[in-house]
């Protein structure tokens, strides 16, 4: 059955060029992802369209900005090689946002893509400083991406180890999941 109104999922003629991405993820409140699965499909049948995706991570509107990086993420997952040349936006101002869902998808992102050892020194700088963000989430996956960062680099185990005690400490459960997962993670790849 259809489904109408102003937040109706509906196709997209993916092939359209003229299909404002904007316009997609655009709107409705923080909790929304609004358009971002037709974006997202949108960019994949044109894999060009990043260009766009990218330059909306810089938005004004802080929402469309998160989201445009949600979607950046998403896409490094699968094809980090689409997202490579639009890297640096995830270790500029944008990670320093004070919009902790905006920090959320850099830190969810850093681990996905490959970094010169300048950037790397960056990298984990924001990692680290966002372990101890007061935002679970944030610091959940700031871990997170650090100890996978760790997995090529066992020199980062020295930061990841005590968070992953504190975590487990914490009385936070959602903090205690993520460690027991990183640190069965490292264990099966025989890090930890």
């Amino acid at each position: 059955m259809p489904v109408s109104g102003k937040n109706a999922w509906s196709p997209v003629d993916r092939s359209r060029p003229d299909v404002s991405l904007r316009d997609l993820i655009a709107g409705g409140d923080r909790r929304s992802v609004r358009q971002s699965e037709q974006a997202r499909a949108l960019v994949n049948a044109r894999p060009e369209r990043v260009s766009e995706i990218a330059v909306l991570a810089d938005d004004d509107d802080w929402l469309v900005s998160m989201r445009a990086l949600d979607l950046l993420e998403k896409l490094a997952h699968e094809h980090a090689d689409w997202v490579e040349p639009y890297k640096k936006l995830f270790i500029g101002p944008l990670a320093d946002s004070d919009k902790w869902e905006v920090r959320l998808q850099v830190v969810r992102a850093l681990p996905l893509l490959a970094w010169t050892p300048r950037e790397r020194k960056r990298v984990i700088e924001i990692l680290h400083r966002d372990v101890e963000h007061s935002q679970r989430f944030v610091a959940a996956w700031a871990l997170d991406g650090l100890a996978k960062l760790a997995e090529a680099d066992r020199t980062l185990l020295s930061l990841v180890t005590p968070y992953l005690d504190s975590f487990e400490r914490s009385g936070s459960k959602a903090l205690a999941t993520r460690a027991k997962h990183i640190r069965a993670r490292l264990l099966a790849r025989g890090i930890a």
